[in-house]
């Protein structure tokens, strides 16, 4: 019997352990897309910048 209980302990305090595991892992992956995310758009903004600035400096390249 007290196999049984500590053994049913066990089985359920990893489970527990599994989802913490789990949710922390989860919570970190969602928190790398997002930084992802806004470096992506950082990094086409500062394109399009790049883009206008050269398009200024050289103007007989837009064909106008």
């Amino acid at each position: 019997m007290l196999t049984f209980v500590v053994t049913s302990l066990l089985y359920v305090c990893g489970f527990v352990f599994l989802y913490g595991v789990i949710r922390l892992a989860v919570r970190h992956a969602l928190e790398d897309v997002e930084m992802r995310r806004v470096q992506a758009e950082r990094a086409e903004e500062m394109a399009v910048s790049r883009d206008r600035a050269m398009l200024e400096r050289h103007g007989f390249l837009t064909n106008d």
